[in-house]
């Protein structure tokens, strides 16, 4: 493995991208290029500091998972069984369409199809924002306990727009929400939390098939990008949730399409 340093960086760019809706895929390719950080372990390096940022969902929205062990008291709003319902829901399009496409996914990561994925998700980001910006306080979920069943299912239905390398999951589950009647800020919330049972689910496969490439002189380096990324991507969270409050996303959507151009120079490297 690289250096402790090139761990760090690299765990700092995951965190601060892996809940914003600009591609922490993206930022990756251009991060290990610029740092020379390649091989086979790579990859696998890469899904497993995305752990250290679900934690992170876990430290600021504990009280909601908690809710979730709590099978007694309201039965209408994100808690206990119908919380547990509504995850399953939303995480069993991508998780079955991630397990049965795996390999034909991962040979969609090429600099072409990354770079298009950034393009086209920043198009259908200023069209979203478009038609629904201005309903935004009118919108029929105002926060995530309104959240249906059915809505959950509808988000977990965009969120396998995220199987194309480059588009990002946060964008997909967000403008899904917000196509389903969501107001913007919760369906950022929702998609912070959606993500723990997608992202712990892709680690633990990843790291399965590809054990055998590390050893324990690794675990330092694996420890020091995900501690990284649990505290970039605390601070990234915090700061989006109140940035929402003020604008849209279109300005991540620009930010996307100038991010194609050099994602797509550096992965022909």
């Amino acid at each position: 493995m690289d250096s402790l340093i090139t761990a760090a960086l690299l765990g700092l760019v995951e965190g601060l991208t892996e809940f914003l809706p600009v591609s922490s895929s993206g930022h990756l390719v251009l991060a290990s290029s610029l740092l020379g950080f390649s091989g086979p372990g790579a990859s696998t390096f890469e899904v497993v500091i995305q752990v250290g940022a679900i934690l992170a969902v876990l430290a600021l929205y504990w009280r909601r998972f908690l809710g979730l062990l709590r099978f007694s008291g309201n039965k209408r709003g994100f808690a206990g069984l119908r919380g547990i319902l509504m995850l399953v829901l939303t995480t069993l399009p991508a998780a079955s369409l991630g397990l049965l496409l795996h390999g034909f996914i991962k040979s969609l990561f090429t600099p072409a199809t990354v770079a298009a994925a950034l393009v086209c998700g920043a198009v259908l980001m200023l069209v979203v924002e478009h038609m629904l910006a201005p309903k935004q306080n009118n919108m029929p979920v105002q926060n995530i306990d309104q959240l249906t069943p059915l809505q959950a299912l509808g988000i977990g239905c965009f969120q396998c727009l995220a199987l194309w390398p480059g588009f990002s999951r946060s964008a997909s589950t967000l403008m899904g929400g917000m196509i389903l009647g969501v107001r913007r800020e919760v369906a950022a919330e929702y998609s912070f939390i959606a993500a723990v049972p997608i992202i712990i689910g892709a680690a633990g496969y990843d790291l399965l098939k590809s054990l055998s490439l590390f050893t324990a002189a690794d675990v330092p380096f694996f420890l020091v990008g995900s501690l990284c990324a649990f505290l970039s991507a605390i601070a990234a969270m915090r700061c989006f949730i109140s940035l929402l409050g003020h604008v849209t996303l279109k300005p991540f959507a620009v930010y996307r399409l100038l991010l194609a151009i050099p994602v797509y120079l550096f992965m022909l490297r």
